[in-house]
């Protein structure tokens, strides 16, 4: 392997955002342990240069199949070229999405190519649609996200319905309502004929939306933001944050009438987008500064993260049982929940599971949609089913 250029640092600190955006959590302390790493190997030796890199960008064992592929992509394209010679087949439909979002890049018959120099097909047909609405949102190529994108705009989201202390005038009502009563008595001769009803006035719940913004969740996060802007505009009270190392209320920028300027909005409020995640710091913000001041005892509150997190677990576990002791339920919303393997072995996730009234995928515009299906009806819906597979208490035991 031949030397990556005068400038190794450079070289690292783009390797990793291309991580990044591919969903490993790659920081920026990763990056500087990185370039200390390549320093201490021979850099004309291909196999030290990459166990070094490894052994920093490299979490948990699941990652190291990301990690490979996205090497040999990103190092030949700095060593050899522009162009990406010898990159070898994924065994994943997936893994090769991902690393042509992060690199810019799309496969055309066994060759990569650059994104301006390709043409793409915008109608859709039935069938396309079809298969759009069960696809991981982590497979799909631009145009795809798009489209997605636009349907998610079509949609009509709704929330559950609670009955509220305020009475209204109501036909059939089971409470006599005094002055309409004596009202028409004194319209018919002070005879007293009908009698006014009233019942209690029925509002949808109030809704709190906390959604991970950071690396690991990079992938999906565009993606969630639509979701939360379309549930904003068919419902007015939510309240957004979004949360990565800090949190970030992003209520008035859901209420912007365009998804795409919503979302940029967004982009430019939040300060921590793609770095690390501290979940229980964020949510101790949230419960001290907010909780009172956004959320009741009959509201519901969904967070939506992948549950990789760098924070204390004992925070986090603290934090949420207080949070779900103040709303009527916690709905956790996870991307990782569309792939058949996945169990949820972090110390984040098993901290916040006993916690958690519903735990739900998010992967994919059917699991949006069914997901939609479930708010409008929480009475009967009873879904820690994917925790007690995992053999984890929630707080409906």
């Amino acid at each position: 392997m031949k030397p990556p250029g005068h400038n190794i640092p450079d070289h690292v600190a783009a390797f990793g955002r291309t991580l990044r955006r591919m969903g490993l959590p790659v920081g920026s302390q990763q990056v500087l342990d990185g370039v200390i790493a390549v320093s201490l190997v021979d850099l004309g030796c291909r196999d030290d240069f990459r166990e070094a890199l490894a052994t920093v960008f490299v979490v948990c064992r699941s990652d190291r199949e990301v990690f490979d592929l996205a090497f040999d992509a990103f190092w030949s394209s700095q060593t050899e070229g522009t162009g990406f010679p010898g990159l070898p087949t994924p065994p994943a439909t997936k893994l090769l999405a991902r690393v042509q979002r992060a690199l810019g890049m799309q496969a055309k018959d066994g060759q990569m190519r650059p994104q301006g120099h390709r043409h793409t097909e915008a109608t859709l047909t039935y069938s396309t649609i079809e298969a759009l609405r069960d696809k991981d949102f982590a497979a799909m190529t631009e145009p795809e996200l798009k489209a997605a994108a636009g349907m998610l705009r079509q949609w009509a989201c709704g929330v559950e319905s609670m009955q509220v202390r305020r009475m209204r005038m109501a036909r059939g009502g089971r409470k006599l309502h005094l002055s309409s009563t004596l009202r028409r008595s004194l319209q018919q001769g002070a005879e007293v004929f009908t009698f006014g009803t009233q019942e209690r006035k029925i509002r949808p719940r109030p809704m709190v939306v906390l959604c991970d913004i950071s690396g690991s969740m990079d992938r999906y996060c565009r993606m969630l933001l639509h979701f939360m802007h379309t549930i904003t505009q068919g419902f007015q009270r939510v309240e957004g944050f979004a949360f990565g190392t800090r949190l970030t209320r992003i209520t008035r920028c859901l209420r912007e009438r365009d998804a795409d300027a919503a979302v940029g909005c967004i982009a430019r409020e939040v300060q921590d987008w793609g770095g690390g995640t501290r979940t229980g710091d964020a949510l101790r913000e949230f419960n001290v500064v907010w909780l009172r001041r956004v959320l009741r005892s009959s509201g519901i509150v969904m967070i939506i993260s992948d549950g990789i997190d760098r924070g204390d677990p004992v925070k986090l576990g603290v934090e949420m049982a207080r949070l779900r002791r103040s709303c009527h339920r916690l709905i956790w919303l996870s991307p990782l929940l569309g792939y058949s393997e996945y169990q949820p072995l972090t110390r984040g996730m098993r901290a916040a599971l006993p916690h958690v009234s519903d735990f739900l995928p998010v992967h994919s515009l059917n699991a949006l949609a069914d997901l939609s299906v479930a708010l409008r009806g929480l009475g009967r819906l009873r879904v820690p089913q994917h925790s007690r597979m995992f053999g984890v208490p929630t707080a409906t035991d």
